[in-house]
């Protein structure tokens, strides 16, 4: 059910998006006694239930935890710490649990995670309004759609990165740096048990393909696939058969087949705004930058981000000090571009060229000698595992 707007109402903090990033800045400023309402534009069954990331880094986890948001992580999650690789110069695995930092993930679907958060934060007394498209910002003021009207001290955006809020900084000249993958997964998920007990690589002259557990009985799984592809042309057997040749089954045993839930294009590409807000609009999330799947970075940037600007508008709205503010970027930038710069390294060791002839074949040695120093040496293990679980 809807909640009513009245005109004249202001809080705190005005979120935009129910997602990860605007839950956790919610949930963390309401601990705090900063007063907040939270605007999604979808149903709260389409919140709940869309399937996206699993991968939740050590850091997440312990912010989560501190701030009473990892019962649901802590009980059902499962801890990490292996990937493996594949190609046609055989199998290897890394236990990058044990090296670099020695921190691993915890696999837990975000839609669950999300779930958990939608239900804290109302139970923590805050105002979740869904079916609330925010349509215009202006001074602290979010006119939803309808022509309803609420406003804030501040307004934060986390409504990803097609939202009302990113447009409202570009209009005001903030510069993106834009950086496209040239690449397109079809991400599919499939009603089947985990096939590998670690993450799943797979190099192919084909394409790339991965395996990525969600569930005991629910698998994600990616297969590189040229840009512009229709999802629809891709059928169960289609994926099946692809997947079969691209994880090599036939050499290393066959996969868990199961109905396919969920099929779409994703093109690889990344972004990030050259500084996210100013005065009393604020970023965080896929809102302030954009970030490939390739090393599953996002969620946790999202719940970094979120944590560094709960703490900054506490300050500024219990003490009057917008210093925090002020550093908010300086604090979220090296991070966002050390996560970025490892998604982008990863994105060229997972996909070689596409077409043939001598800049290819020189580019796909390259791909083999990344593989080749990842299975070798000591120092590149743990600078992929130091990379690959933190930020």
């Amino acid at each position: 059910m809807r909640k009513r707007f009245h005109k004249g109402t202001q809080v705190g903090v005005v979120i935009l998006g129910a997602g990860p990033a605007g839950l956790v800045l919610g949930n963390l400023l309401l601990d705090r006694g900063v007063d907040c309402v939270i605007l999604e534009r979808r149903g709260r069954a389409a919140v709940e239930g869309r399937a996206r990331a699993g991968f939740l880094a050590a850091n997440s986890v312990r912010l989560l935890a501190e701030n009473g948001l990892g019962a649901g992580v802590l009980t059902r999650g499962r801890a990490h710490g292996t990937c493996l690789f594949r190609s046609d110069r055989g199998e290897f695995t890394l236990d990058y649990g044990k090296l670099g930092q020695g921190e691993t993930h915890t696999v837990y679907p975000q839609q669950e995670l999300v779930r958990d958060l939608v239900a804290e934060f109302l139970r923590r007394g805050g105002d979740l309004r869904f079916e609330a498209e925010a349509e215009e910002i202006s001074q602290g003021r979010v006119r939803v759609r309808g022509g309803a009207e609420v406003a804030g001290r501040y307004v934060a955006g986390c409504d990803g990165h097609r939202g009302v809020a990113r447009r409202v900084l570009a209009a005001r000249g903030v510069r993106t740096d834009r950086w496209d993958h040239g690449v397109s997964w079809l991400a599919v998920l499939v009603q089947a048990p985990p096939s590998l007990a670690a993450v799943g690589y797979a190099l192919h002259e084909r394409g790339f393909a991965g395996h990525m557990a969600r569930t005991e009985s629910v698998t994600r799984y990616y297969l590189q696939c040229p840009r512009g592809t229709d999802s629809s042309d891709w059928s169960e057997d289609r994926i099946w058969a692809e997947l079969a040749t691209r994880m090599r089954t036939t050499e290393f045993g066959p996969l868990h087949e199961g109905a396919v839930l969920e099929k779409a294009v994703v093109d690889l590409r990344s972004d990030v705004l050259e500084t996210p807000g100013s005065e009393q609009l604020w970023l965080a999330g896929d809102a302030a930058g954009l970030i490939s799947p390739s090393a599953a970075k996002g969620a946790n940037l999202a719940v970094l981000q979120a944590e560094l600007l709960a703490r900054a508008l506490h300050g500024a709205l219990a003490r009057g000090d917008e210093h925090g503010l002020a550093r908010y970027a300086a604090d979220c930038l090296p991070r966002v571009w050390r996560a970025h710069e490892f998604s982008h390294w990863m994105s060229t060791l997972l996909h070689g060229p596409a077409d043939g002839g001598a800049e290819a074949r020189y580019g796909r040695a390259l791909q083999y000698a990344r593989l080749d120093s990842l299975r070798t040496s000591r120092a590149h293990q743990d600078f992929f595992a130091e990379n690959y679980t933190g930020i």
